[in-house]
């Protein structure tokens, strides 16, 4: 698909990151501002009882809007809702879908959500592409 504004209902926007990394989760802690250990440091998660550090879930919902990145010449993010239903974890290989369920006027509809390498759902949601 070249434009957004082709896509039909049940198409997909889908890509699949590569494994989770101890670096990536140091940058985003440095860019957001969000320093809590459980995010860098394995036996502060261990601490706070986890099995290891977990991903911020900022940072998953940020990568998911990637998504939409390339059509940015096209509209923009109107509203975005998701709902965090699992931790991430370092080595974790994140597939995020965007599935069209409606377009109202110049509206797209995507449930979207981010899914890890054992299918199971680790962030889910709605977002709203507003075509210009």
């Amino acid at each position: 698909m070249t434009a957004l504004n082709e896509i039909v209902k049940g198409e997909s926007l889908e890509a699949t990151l590569k494994p989770v990394s101890r670096m990536d989760l140091i940058k985003y802690s440095g860019s957001s501002g969000d320093f809590n250990p459980i995010h860098t440091i394995d036996d502060e998660a261990k601490k706070a009882g986890l099995p290891g550090i977990i991903a911020h879930g900022m940072w998953t919902m940020g990568n998911l809007s990637k998504l939409f990145t390339p059509y940015y010449a096209e509209g923009f993010i109107k509203d975005y809702n998701i709902r965090f239903s699992g931790m991430v974890f370092l080595e974790d290989v994140l597939t995020l879908k965007a599935e069209l369920v409606d377009k109202i006027e110049q509206s797209l509809i995507f449930d979207v959500k981010a899914i890890n390498q054992h299918q199971k759902d680790v962030v889910k949601g709605k977002v709203i592409f507003e075509l210009y």
